[in-house]
């Protein structure tokens, strides 16, 4: 893939960079090589597209994705949940999350065209319901959470926060003067009381959700030099090897 591990983290960081700079659609090899201070011919040698490169960049971000979700797996469950649907949250004032989301909005819409970003769309998917559905597991196990269907539930509130993330991007620019936080903190909120709050055992309470949030900022800040594109617990899809 690359010559080190160091280079290989310098080439991702630069996809990264490029997509919130110039999106999905305009992306060239040259915008990337430009991002990571390598030359085209040298990304060439180790992707033969572009559409090679960026299924490497999703691979990448859902693995770390990954590590990041086992890092919390001894989290007390209702801590872990609050946590994740923290993740979603975005400000209309973060302008380098929201570009960044937009390009991955745009690589999604490659899914049903495209079998090797369908068959990764597929795993950020497992990923996502996944961990939403291994934390009720714990949860209904320690006493905290009431016996339900897990898969169902996970199905469920990653469908409303993944939603909420998508309408708030598209809709950038049109935020009610009623939603000055951004839609996903109002569906985050929403998504508290009315999915995960009876979910929760006599005597349980939630932690507040500002501080899932103040926290995974931290983590985010700590990390970013190693990997400033993992923000999220999982990815969208590319195709398209044009230069």
């Amino acid at each position: 893939m690359s010559d080190s591990p160091s280079a290989a983290a310098e080439i991702m960081d630069g996809v990264y960079s490029a997509l919130r700079a110039h999106g999905y659609a305009d992306l060239t090899m040259q915008d990337i090589a430009d991002e990571c201070s390598k030359s085209k011919s040298l990304l060439h040698y180790h992707y033969d597209t572009k559409e090679d490169l960026l299924v490497a960049f999703l691979e990448h971000i859902i693995s770390d994705s990954e590590e990041r979700i086992a890092a919390r797996a001894d989290d007390p469950p209702v801590h872990r949940l609050v946590q994740f649907v923290g993740w979603f949250v975005f400000a209309p004032d973060e302008a380098d999350r929201e570009a960044f989301h937009i390009a991955l909005l745009e690589l999604r819409t490659q899914g049903p065209f495209n079998e090797r970003i369908r068959e990764q769309l597929a795993r950020s998917d497992r990923l996502l319901r996944g961990t939403v559905a291994d934390i009720l597991a714990d949860g209904i196990e320690a006493g905290v959470f009431r016996d339900v269907d897990v898969e169902e539930t996970a199905a469920l509130l990653v469908a409303t926060l993944d939603g909420a993330r998508t309408r708030q991007i598209t809709l950038a620019g049109s935020v009610r003067d009623d939603e000055p936080d951004g839609y996903t903190r109002e569906v985050a909120e929403a998504a508290l009381r009315r999915i995960v709050g009876p979910l929760l055992a006599d005597g349980v309470e939630l932690p507040p959700l500002d501080d899932a949030i103040d926290e995974l900022r931290r983590d985010a800040d700590e990390s970013e030099t190693e990997s400033p594109e993992a923000d999220e617990p999982g990815s969208d899809g590319t195709s398209d090897d044009s230069e």
